[in-house]
């Protein structure tokens, strides 16, 4: 979790804009935490879209449970594993993936890993949104999928929050 206070509205609207969420049709949030982003996102995407959150933390997964809508999917498991957990749950390749995990507080290796495996799974075009207080994102996302196409820093946000994005295209 990187931050105990919920995401601001104003950071969830620029998330939302950022991943164009109402024209994904699969979608993958990695570290929902308690929910709130969830049910904002799920409020924006289509009737025939599909979300699938991937939480690390029992505790948040099972707060989760709590999220009654046919679209979503709730996976207790790492985001270093994000192709083995679309294909368990025959979803195909993401058109966005967000995550408000927090780089920063995880082994470098393991956040390479995590940022491979978004890029692996994420259809061609698709887009990586991460929002984040440090930079860390950037410079292990950055090798492994070129320079992030935009970053806002959300300053209505407890800690101000900066929102990345990234596109897959050409090569993969």
């Amino acid at each position: 979790m990187g931050s105990v206070i919920p995401s601001s509205r104003f950071l969830e609207q620029r998330i939302v804009e950022a991943s164009n969420l109402s024209a994904a049709r699969r979608v993958v949030e990695l570290g929902p935490g308690t929910g709130g982003t969830t049910r904002t996102f799920l409020r924006h995407l289509g009737q025939d879209a599909r979300l699938l959150s991937i939480e690390l933390s029992p505790f948040f997964h099972e707060l989760l449970g709590d999220i009654a809508d046919p679209r979503f999917i709730n996976h207790l498991g790492s985001a270093e594993d994000l192709g083995e957990i679309l294909a368990l749950h025959q979803m195909g390749p993401p058109d966005v993936v967000i995550s408000g995990i927090p780089f920063s507080k995880m082994p470098e290796a393991v956040a390479t890993r995590v940022a491979q495996s978004v890029k692996d799974s994420l259809t061609e075009g698709g887009r990586f949104i991460a929002y984040q207080f440090r930079r860390d994102v950037a410079s292990i996302t950055e090798p492994i999928m070129g320079t992030a196409t935009s970053s806002t820093l959300e300053i209505r946000n407890i800690p101000p929050m900066r929102v990345y994005r990234w596109c897959k295209s050409g090569g993969g």
